[in-house]
């Protein structure tokens, strides 16, 4: 049984609705309450977005069904502790069940324990890494990843028609690497603005590694890039190098692998402008190790201490101090974890 049912509510289906269901569910509701097709629904929309961004993700559903609303959005007071998780598949940001094992174990030099604590995001956030997405970022991933195609719903199939193969605006799928792959831009307005235009020069895509750090990626950040560019004039048919300074924005909880996109930033060729893509490339850090929306830190402890019991003092990534301790034997599995820090 779920603990509750609001953001299935929002999507009209059941909580056993299965993926397929939802998929349907959150295109019919978006079709209808897009804001460029239906401004009044402008809220229908985001909430429908926020409720399909949850439950179209097995881990996020999960543990929605075992929490509920109040518990994702950090509105459910002080986190249970590690204790109270045991009858409901562990900790609720972990994304699997239970305590599994297999960290940390004995070293080449004795013994090692796995001290798991679970991110909690300050300053008023959600819990985990960061709150809700954009709902039009939403929605416009669920479009690039085949929800333009679904069939079998009816009258409102025509209305994408104009996306091709991506969202208006600009920003296909299909983008080639900086190997010298491309994916044409089309011009146009909104995917309900009716009529789209013929499609442009082909323009190809840059993509530049962007290296951050674990504390960057928790707390959020904005780097300051300098790019150099190489520009065209068209009337005299030269080349020249330009220096531009970026400001980039690290949003709190980006995975490895995410892009942040910067149209018409590249170089300028004949013909167009090269789009430019930052990778977010994480750094390794000497202190935690990021699985998942969790944080896990290593305690070394001696032999003695392990059978005999211990307590340790540890830094959490964002400076708060937690105990931890054991009172006896300490198996080299041994795993505690904290939600909500």
């Amino acid at each position: 049984m779920v603990a509750d049912t609001k953001l299935y509510d929002r999507l009209g289906v059941s909580a056993t609705a299965s993926a397929e269901d939802i998929k349907k569910a959150y295109r019919k509701n978006a079709l209808k309450n897009h804001p460029d097709k239906n401004p009044a629904g402008e809220q229908k929309f985001k909430e429908a977005s926020e409720a399909y961004e949850i439950l179209s993700d097995p881990e996020k559903r999960k543990n929605y069904d075992n929490y509920g609303y109040d518990f994702i959005m950090g509105k459910a007071g002080p986190a249970p502790g590690p204790d109270d998780f045991a009858g409901a598949g562990g900790n609720p940001f972990a994304g699997g069940g239970g305590m599994p094992g297999g960290f940390g174990g004995f070293g080449g030099g004795g013994p090692g324990r796995t001290f798991h604590f679970s991110t909690g995001g300050g300053g008023g956030g959600r819990g985990g890494f960061g709150g809700f997405s954009d709902p039009k970022d939403i929605f416009a991933e669920f479009m690039r990843g085949g929800g333009a195609g679904m069939g079998g719903m009816g009258d409102d199939d025509d209305l994408f028609s104009s996306f091709g193969g991506g969202m208006g605006g600009g920003m296909p799928g299909g983008f080639g690497s900086s190997s010298g792959g491309g994916g044409s831009r089309r011009s146009g307005g909104t995917p309900f603005g009716g009529r789209r235009k013929e499609p442009e020069m082909e323009t190809t895509v840059v993509e530049k590694p962007l290296p951050v750090s674990l504390q960057d990626i928790f707390n959020g950040a904005t780097k300051k890039l300098k790019v150099q560019r190489k520009t065209f004039d068209a009337q005299t048919g030269k080349q020249s190098v330009e220096d531009k300074v970026l400001s980039v924005p690290i949003k709190r909880g980006l995975k490895p692998g995410s892009k942040i996109k910067y149209p018409d930033m590249g170089d300028q060729v004949e013909g167009g402008t090269q789009d430019l893509h930052f990778i977010v490339k994480e750094k390794p850090d000497p202190l935690f190790a990021r699985d998942g929306d969790d944080i896990r830190h290593s305690v070394e402890i001696d032999l003695k201490d392990a059978l005999c019991g211990w307590s340790k003092t540890v830094q959490t990534i964002d400076g708060k101090q937690v105990s931890v301790s054991s009172s006896g034997p300490t198996q080299p599995t041994f795993e505690e974890r904290f939600p909500g820090l």
